[in-house]
């Protein structure tokens, strides 16, 4: 019985298995990315083939070798020992068979999932940049080092086991004894002295391998800090080098010892290895950083913070900002404001972490649709001038549907889609404080021209859906509300490309499996022209055909040519570049709006590299994923789209209409203002002392709930040095220590000449302009307003404070903050009723 229900088990983790394989195969070549799928295939089973084969060979031929050397005579030992010595001898074969496969297996799969770093290094190109150190060029360390690091580790794993599994063989064997003086035979002990012998030459190859790795490590300055500094250069290299000479001496007379087979020379060799490294590795290291460099640290560590600092710019793209002196004023000439804002910002008061609900209430049409809980901006050309809009696309919400409503059928069959694009412009609002919608409605109104509005592929679509009928059939999806309709709504059939094709009784199986749901196998509902719509989110699309890409957090829509397409930020990173600080991708990307739903999306955690290489679509309704070079100079991206060729079109094919709404990514400011807080400072000296590093200011407003970090704006603004404003995305830095501005940062987002220009703007330190927190202080405590503030809280109404943004105007800093008006009952909403203004110690507060 046990063995008919282990079997049972079995079969259905099999079937599991197989299920998911095929259909992971048919999903990638429903959007043409078979090569994906096959290179990962093929290079983990050749990877589990070629460690799990050397290693089961490994250990079966030292057990073999074990057995064979043997004592002639073997005296009788322990019961327990005797009994376990009949059961090998009886089985020798199968149990030698079974422990070699067994490690084998499980050194092969743990080697299968190191698949990314062998592609790394087989397709690696080189950097162009070499390291200060040992002048070895980038790539070594990127793609090389750490394919050797697991190689090694392989290595001692495969000697380790090959030594545990010979002792057991030559204890059962008799050629080990523990009773009374431990004892090996002559020929176990040239055994175990070749196995220990290589593992000490393996020691020899870590500890030189160890010093390149001193240019990656982690002990520094500050945590993050990468590189080596004096008392690594002056005493753990050479240390480290002198080390690997004990262990190959060491190792020799092991391997001298298969022959003449006396434990002096070996523990002599032991012994010193032992002794070097608890006085020449720990002890001297110590001695100078205590007694040298620690006196005079800043001195002695200058060459070191030197190298730091230029990588650590290099590797995140900034050692091209621009930081020019800004000494801001606070006080101008009546009027010189407006009409300098006029001509310098198309200030955005729309706020997206705000409206949300808003647009929820005025365009969901019905319960099962919704919007996402944080908007994007973007913008459009309308009535000739492009403008900031706030965007978002209608998509499906199953859970808006009522609880009789939610049956299988209804939920995979019915319910297959969102349909529409909701668009409002930045920096306006309608007389009663909505916004002032340019593309609206079911069926779409507004200036964005015609579109497919049907949105099959999005953040909110279900798990799977099965669409599409045969030819004439009546329509069963609901597509959307039509009062005039006799039946209150419009139907459609799904005629996309997207999906894989599921009439097959086969198909149906698979997914069956796949789903855990039998109904895919035997609804009726299902015909030979239907397909199955699976792995719906534009993140995970691009995820699973890019898996070598680190993702931005937020896909945001956009109509591109006839259709809504969703666009991703993929960047490449790596966190071996010599000397460059490393950063945590989900802190350095945290802010007050950040979200489960939108966290980076990343194959490692911390990087000390990062480029923004391709640009992704997906469309909604056919899921169609497409993957371009944005910065086809990068050397990660080369190496990749030499491991995945054909898979990444160039950054020529991008069509006009989809460039037009690429911008700078969210998450890569986000890590770049993380190092420039920092890295900004470039004299060694300064640096050291720290007292010039700045900090990202906390989201100062209240419906943040002071959770974390001021986010980055997008807005249109103009920096001093520009000739006409740009579509930009911003932030503020306070110093360390105070809550005054210390620096107001920008980039040009919009795709042009000046793209990806960092510009800053750094005040003074005795400046008098207040940072945010303060700003949002004094609003707050500012009478007029309280007065106002308390008015408009009074009855059945709460206030929110929208986005407090900066911008560089009138030779000073504007503060400008959208102030929200929303009643307390369970259906109100935000609306924009007044604006809080700052300039220096100035406020208005006006409709």
């Amino acid at each position: 019985m046990l063995v008919l229900l282990a079997a049972a088990v079995a079969l259905l983790i099999v079937t599991g298995i197989v299920a998911d394989f095929w259909t992971d195969l048919l999903w990638f070549r429903s959007v043409g990315f078979t090569r994906v799928f096959r290179t990962q295939l093929l290079t983990k089973a050749g990877l589990f083939v070629a460690f799990a084969l050397p290693v089961a060979a490994i250990l079966a031929a030292n057990i073999t070798i074990a057995y064979r050397v043997r004592p002639p005579f073997r005296p009788r030992r322990d019961t327990t020992t005797e009994e376990l010595w009949r059961m090998f001898e009886a089985r020798r074969r199968l149990v030698t068979t079974g422990v070699a496969a067994g490690v084998g297996l499980l050194v092969g799969w743990v080697a299968a999932g190191e698949w990314r770093v062998f592609l790394q290094w087989h397709h690696g190109v080189r950097f162009g940049v070499t390291d200060p150190q040992f002048g070895l060029d980038v790539a070594f360390y990127a793609f090389g080092y750490p394919w050797w690091r697991f190689l090694l580790g392989a290595a001692f794993t495969t000697v380790l086991l090959a030594m545990l599994v010979a002792l057991a063989t030559h204890h059962l064997a008799g050629g080990l004894r523990f009773e009374g003086r431990p004892r090996l035979t002559s020929a176990a002990q040239a055994h175990m002295s070749l196995l220990i012998g290589l593992f000490v030459l393996l020691k020899a190859v870590a500890y030189w391998l160890d010093r390149y790795g001193l240019a990656i490590g982690s002990d520094g300055v500050f945590p993050g800090w990468t590189g080596l500094k004096y008392t690594q250069a002056n005493a753990v290299l050479p240390v480290k080098a002198i080390m690997a000479s004990i262990a190959v001496i060491c190792a020799g007379l092991f391997f001298v010892n298969v022959v003449r087979r006396s434990w002096l020379l070996p523990g002599i060799g032991i012994g010193l290895l032992l002794f070097s490294a608890v006085l020449i590795g720990g002890i001297y290291p110590v001695l100078v950083q205590q007694f040298y460099v620690r006196p005079a640290e800043a001195d002695r560590e200058a060459r070191f913070i030197a190298r730091n600092i230029a990588a650590t710019r290099q590797a995140y793209g900034v050692q091209d900002a621009r930081i020019q002196n800004y000494d801001a004023v606070t006080d101008v000439e009546p009027g010189q404001l407006r009409a300098d804002a006029d001509t310098t910002a198309s200030v955005r008061l729309l706020d997206p972490s705000v409206v949300s609900s808003t647009y929820q209430q005025l365009q969901q049409v019905r319960g099962f649709y919704a919007f996402a809980d944080l908007l994007d901006v973007d913008r459009y050309l309308i009535d000739g001038r492009h403008q900031d809009t706030v965007v978002a696309v209608r998509e499906l919400n199953l859970s808006g549907l009522g609880q009789g409503q939610r049956t299988w059928v209804n939920q995979h069959l019915r319910y297959t889609h969102g349909f529409g694009f909701v668009a409002a412009r930045g920096n306006t609002r309608n007389p009663d404080g909505k916004p002032t919608f340019v593309e609206s409605d079911i069926p779409p109104q507004g200036k964005l021209g015609k579109y497919e509005p049907r949105i099959y592929f999005g953040e909110q679509s279900p798990e799977y859906s099965v669409v599409g009928a045969p030819p004439g059939a009546a329509p069963q999806e609901i597509d959307y509300p039509d009062d005039t309709s006799p039946t209150g709504q419009r139907n459609n059939t799904y005629r996309g490309t997207g999906g894989v094709p599921v009439g097959s009784l086969g198909r149906r199986l698979l997914f069956s499996l796949r789903f855990g749901e039998e109904k895919i196998l035997l609804s009726s509902a299902i015909n030979a022209e239907s397909r199955i719509l699976y792995i719906r989110h534009p993140r995970e699309r691009v995820a699973k055909v890019a898996p070598w890409l680190t993702l931005d957090s937020n896909a945001y829509p956009a109509v591109v040519g006839g259709r809504i397409v969703w666009i991703i930020d993929g960047y490449t990173t790596t966190n071996g570049f010599p000397y460059s600080t490393r950063v945590t991708l989900d802190e350095a990307t945290a802010d007050s709006l950040t979200s489960p739903e939108r966290q980076v999306i990343t194959p490692r955690e911390e990087i000390n590299y990062i480029r923004n290489s391709v640009k992704a679509t997906v469309d909604a309704y056919d899921g169609t994923v497409t993957l371009y070079a944005w910065d086809d100079t990068d050397p990660v991206l080369r190496t990749w789209t030499r491991a995945f060729p054909g898979t990444v079109k160039p950054r020529s094919a991008i069509p006009p209409e989809l460039l037009a709404h690429l911008r700078y990514p969210e998450d890569l400011f986000k890590v770049q203002r993380e190092i420039l807080a920092r890295y900004h400072v470039t004299d060694p000296q300064a640096f050291y002392g720290g007292q010039d590093f700045w900090r990202i200011p906390d989201d100062p407003t209240e419906g943040s709930g002071h959770r974390g970090r001021q986010p980055a704006f997008y807005l249109t603004l103009r920096m001093p040095d520009q000739p006409r404003p740009t579509f930009s995305l911003s932030t503020t830095f306070v110093p360390a220590n105070r809550p005054n501005l210390a620096a107001f940062m920008a980039v040009d987002a919009e795709p042009g000449e000046d793209y990806g220009t960092i510009r800053v703007l750094q005040l003074p330190r005795t400046t008098a302009i207040p940072g945010p927190g303060q700003v949002q202080n004094n609003f707050n405590s500012d009478s007029r307003v309280a007065q106002i503030i308390n008015l408009l809280r009074r009855g059945e109404s709460d206030v929110v404070y929208g986005n407090l943004l900066t911008l560089p105007v009138g030779g000073g800093l504007l503060y400008v903050e959208p102030i929200y008006v929303k009643a307390r009952s369970g259906t109100s909403y935000p609306l924009l009723q007044k604006v809080l203004v700052g300039f220096g110690d100035r406020i208005a507060f006006e409709n």
